[in-house]
């Protein structure tokens, strides 16, 4: 389909950014004139002076957010457009001149005295900044000369290239062929892939699955070149920033304590035999003398039609947050009505589906929906982003607004869990009852398991380049292999296209992301609970902590909601609803 043939009410409303391009380019130009940062240069010791430049650089940056999300907004709806394309080209060479104007500004303050930057923390003018400030003074060990900084800075448009790069090739280059899809010759797209691949015909599950396979492989010389260049990349970084590793880098940038990841980790090893469980099941249940990756997402239980329009969907999503109070879902249904959502699928449109948004302006949400129940639950899991960043963004200065990518997936993932409980609650026949359990099960292995396995990808990967030792395409499928066989047990067959699913996950080039999807998982299983049963006590907690921004630490955030992921017991509570879900999944399909 293509974008002009889409109903106005499905596109979202990027007027509410800029109301015409040409705005948009005035705009441009007079934040390209008005970058002149280093008149502070060697000037911050001053209070007073140290205070205007915060308040400036909150300025610029506001109107930097809302170029930039015009800009990638409008080339995501079609990257073959050439015009967005250069607008998003010349954002990225503005953020880097941004960058490369803010060079002084880490050094600088890392030779600060640490009692005048506690004196100025103390100062009520500063509370905007406190936390910031603090995160400064912890900083100290890591800070760069300002010649190396202005370095960094300059070379940042450089270093993003490696994610802009496969994003060519994932969205615009990627050689897929045509499949014969319900009485037409289509060609194959991520989203139809993922119809196929849930869909009960298992010749066309495994046709689409080596087609797709073979597309990334067919490129997969040029694809290890990239990520691999992402990767050294990364230790570039981390040794120049002096972080014994990646992961130290990740983390102390998120100020997201070690004892968090290695709890994950330690957690879902743990409970690895009861996902061999599962996956043993679905073999048995499907009846196969073989299973293959293409069956893991086979549906499990028959004569289930779940279907739902996107409007149907979204209506569903509202009905099934009604636990978080009439209040949050008045702004689901204004977002539904104000157009903050890009809904269908159309030619040159990036994949998948984001929130995203800035200062000033309401969030927006990219979709690409199919009428599938995993669709409906991305609508809620998208939702669940913007409504955390708008709960956010009203309730905190613009320094204190952005919360930080740990926490970004617990709010989608507790609209997800919330929604899924509705659904089980309602439903009154047997064999929806066991779809649902089904879905439940896969979505917390997709998200609990297979996002851990591929943070342990990423942790390997990281500590081979760190080695020094070669990223070639035959260790890094080994590595994947393992991990493979690791995570899903003896009752699937591994085979070299499995093997290669690393050259696919975008999400691979922004490292040590993955991870936090696991954890968000973890604090929404912990969350949800607690809402359901104590009801408004709890979710007054929880909007505490999606109002929170980035006001403090984002691990001392959701303590206000409730969960502590420095302890062990939220990863024993989600461990325990997959296996509780199992038991009670097994028992109704008698197995």
């Amino acid at each position: 389909m293509k974008r002009e043939q889409v109903k106005e009410f499905y596109k979202w409303k990027t007027d509410d950014i800029f109301a015409t391009d040409k705005e948009w380019e005035k705009s441009f130009a007079k934040a390209e004139k008005s970058i002149n940062f280093s008149k502070y240069a060697g000037k911050l010791s001053d209070a007073e002076t140290l205070l205007k430049f915060l308040k400036e650089n909150d300025e610029f940056s506001i109107l930097l957010e809302r170029l930039y999300l015009y800009a990638h907004m409008r080339h995501d709806e079609d990257a073959s457009v050439a015009k967005y394309s250069a607008y998003y080209s010349k954002m990225r060479s503005l953020v880097a001149k941004y960058t490369t104007e803010l060079a002084f500004y880490e050094p600088e303050m890392a030779q600060l005295d640490e009692k005048y930057l506690n004196s100025v923390i103390a100062d009520k003018r500063f509370s905007d900044y406190d936390y910031d400030l603090k995160c400064v003074i912890a900083r100290k060990p890591h800070v760069v000369s300002e010649a190396e900084e202005r370095i960094v800075g300059m070379s940042s448009e450089i270093l993003d290239n490696f994610y802009l790069s496969f994003s060519a090739i994932d969205t615009l280059d990627l050689p897929l062929p045509e499949i014969e899809w319900a009485g037409e010759t289509v060609k194959i797209t991520h989203g139809l892939y993922g119809i196929v691949l849930h869909s009960d015909n298992r010749e066309k599950r495994k046709e689409i699955y080596e087609k797709y396979y073979g597309a990334y492989t067919s490129l997969i010389n040029t694809i290890t070149s990239i990520y691999g260049g992402n990767v050294k990349k990364d230790v570039l970084l981390s040794r120049i920033y002096k972080y014994d590793s990646c992961l130290e880098h990740a983390l102390f940038a998120e100020d997201v304590d070690r004892a968090v990841y290695d709890n994950l980790i330690k957690a879902v090893d743990e409970n690895l035999p009861s996902m061999h469980r599962y996956i043993a099941d679905r073999k048995k249940i499907l009846g196969y003398d073989k299973q293959y990756f293409y069956d893991v997402y086979a549906p499990l239980v028959d004569g289930v039609d779940v279907k739902y329009s996107y409007d149907d969907a979204y209506k569903l999503v509202i009905e099934g947050l009604a636990p978080l109070g009439k209040e949050y879902q008045a702004l689901l249904k204004r977002g539904y009505d104000e157009r903050w959502i890009d809904v269908e699928e159309t030619e040159g449109k990036r994949g998948g589906a984001y929130s995203t948004g800035c200062y000033g302006v309401h969030p927006f949400v990219l979709l690409n929906y199919q009428p599938n129940l995993n669709d409906v639950f991305t609508i809620a899991h998208e939702m669940g982003h913007s409504l955390h960043t708008w709960f956010s963004q009203e309730n905190q200065p613009y320094a204190k607004s952005q919360y930080k990518i740990f926490v970004a997936e617990v709010a989608s993932t507790v609209n997800e869990t919330l929604l899924l409980k509705h659904m089980l609650k309602n439903a009154k026949d047997v064999e929806l009852r066991k779809y649902l359990l089904n879905y439940y099960l896969d979505s917390m292995r997709a998200t609990l398991h297979r996002q851990t396995m591929f943070a342990e990808f990423e942790s390997g990967a990281h500590a081979m380049a760190e080695r020094d030792e070669p990223l070639t395409k035959e260790a890094l499928c080994n590595l994947y292999a393992e991990l493979g066989k690791k995570y899903y047990g003896n009752e699937i067959e591994h085979d070299y296209n499995i093997s290669c699913e690393w050259t696919r996950i975008p999400h691979f080039y922004t490292s040590f992301y993955v991870y936090k999807y696991a954890t968000g998982l973890t604090a929404a299983i912990n969350i949800a609970k607690r809402i359901l049963s104590e009801g408004e006590p709890a979710v007054k907690d929880y909007f505490k902590f999606l109002s929170g921004g980035s006001s403090t630490d984002p691990v001392s955030l959701l303590k206000l909601a409730g969960v502590d992921l420095a302890k062990k017991e939220p990863f024993v509570v989600a461990m325990a609803e997959f296996d509780e879900t199992l038991q009670e999944f097994e028992k109704l399909m008698n197995i």
